[in-house]
């Protein structure tokens, strides 16, 4: 038996076991930093990682580095409820969006790694004449923007989702819900990984545990990072830092019109197979899918005051296990297994900001509020062609800072659906 197949034979499984795996070979490089980079990512989540893997596949710009404070894929990327969808109701919103999930599609294969990406469908129910009309208003401008789209009625619902409380008794009486049949879920540590390895392939650095503490600035044009293990010189640098955008605009005297906000999710014990899809409700506010191991995964809106907790709290557990129980009555008796909670940056208009900025060579793509996870790959790769280009994708465009002085606002509020 060759050496490789020994590898992988059950013999060769117990030889590495037995060696805590020490002779594995890493999934991606440890590298020690070089002086000069032609780009600098800053933040080495989900977003980061594909602006970084896109960078080099699609500009052949390999000469770039990603620097996370931690470990790649530890902040929200790993710390969401993997949905992915691009029903969203304005135009603007809804092609970017269309654009990540078409990514999405292909992603598995482009990155030679099992995402599992489910398109299991999404469902916003309706309780309300008003749901009824918001939906039926959505649902037309996705299918006008070339998007999957269903109004659904009551039975439809039902015969969708069994389990569901749709009883003319309920407290909530579902009415109906819009279905998109072509969103669903994927694994988020799988999504880092991917792109991690996919980038680090393609001879981009990835640096952890190297906290930026600066930005150095001459003469208008940005020279490259400050770090905990020293400074990293960089012709161009992007911002890619979740809840922490705010702060690292503060380097350089920026202020970005978003807000930090907790926002809490759970899962419970594994049950056996009872729910193929994702059901949300804004009126009842929670949303809830089961994962591939049996967890249900559940979760509802941001903490109403700002901060940077990373932690549950029993008020908003309990509210959101409420609304569960409202739309689930057989889940009361269920145990929850963990529960946590991720920062997310906001903006006013409940949409991201993909732009360069008044210094050279500095970009920020941020504010993505609780929509980040299902951007993933369509967010890395308009930031990567607006970096390498040095000017807006026209996907981005509408998302640029100068929104917020023009008044070209794209309000989401609505179709963001309860916290996704």
């Amino acid at each position: 038996m060759s050496e490789k197949k020994n590898h992988y034979s059950g013999f060769g499984l117990f030889k590495h076991a037995l060696s805590f795996h020490e002779h594995w070979q890493r999934v991606w490089r440890n590298p020690q930093p070089k002086p000069f980079y032609d780009v600098v990512i800053i933040g080495g989540g989900g977003h980061g990682l594909a602006t970084a893997y896109y960078l080099a596949k699609v500009h052949g710009i390999t000469n770039v580095a990603v620097v996370e404070k931690g470990y790649l894929g530890g902040g929200n990327t790993a710390r969401n409820t993997t949905i992915v969808r691009s029903n969203y109701l304005w135009d603007e919103a809804a092609h970017l969006y269309e654009h990540s999930l078409k990514l999405w599609e292909g992603l598995s294969q482009d990155l030679n790694y099992n995402l599992m990406f489910s398109q299991r469908g999404v469902l916003n129910l309706g309780h309300t004449l008003q749901d009824m009309r918001d939906i039926e208003r959505r649902v037309n401008a996705n299918r006008l923007n070339g998007i999957d789209g269903e109004v659904l009625d009551t039975a439809a619902v039902q015969s969708l989702v069994p389990l569901l409380d749709c009883s003319p008794n309920a407290r909530y009486p579902v009415l109906g819900a819009s279905w998109q049949p072509r969103a669903g879920t994927a694994r988020h540590d799988a999504v880092a990984w991917g792109f991690a390895r996919a980038a680090d392939k393609l001879g981009v650095d990835l640096i952890q545990q190297s906290e930026v503490t600066g930005i150095r600035v001459s003469n208008g044009r940005v020279q490259g990072v400050e770090t905990k293990n020293g400074f990293i010189g960089a012709a161009k640098v992007g911002c890619v830092a979740a809840g922490n955008s705010g702060e690292i605009a503060k380097m350089v005297n920026m202020t970005l019109p978003i807000e930090s906000h907790p926002l809490q999710a759970m899962v419970s014990e594994p049950l056996k197979p009872c729910l193929d899809t994702v059901v949300m409700s804004n009126h009842v506010h929670g949303y809830i899918s089961q994962s591939d191991k049996g967890d249900m995964v559940i979760g509802a809106g941001i903490d109403s005051y700002l901060g940077y907790g990373q932690r549950g709290s029993f008020p908003v557990i309990e509210h959101t296990i409420a609304a569960i129980i409202e739309m689930f009555p057989f889940l009361s008796r269920i145990r929850l297994n963990r529960h946590w909670g991720g920062i997310v940056d906001i903006c006013p208009d409940a949409c991201p900001i993909i732009s360069p900025t008044a210094i050279d060579g500095l970009y920020f793509n941020c504010g993505w509020g609780t929509g980040g996870f299902k951007a993933t790959p369509g967010s890395g790769h308009v930031f990567a062609d607006t970096i390498a280009n040095d000017r807006p994708h026209p996907l981005a465009q509408p998302f640029s800072l100068d929104r917020f002085v023009s008044g070209y606002l794209i309000d989401e509020h609505g179709a963001a659906g309860v916290a996704h």
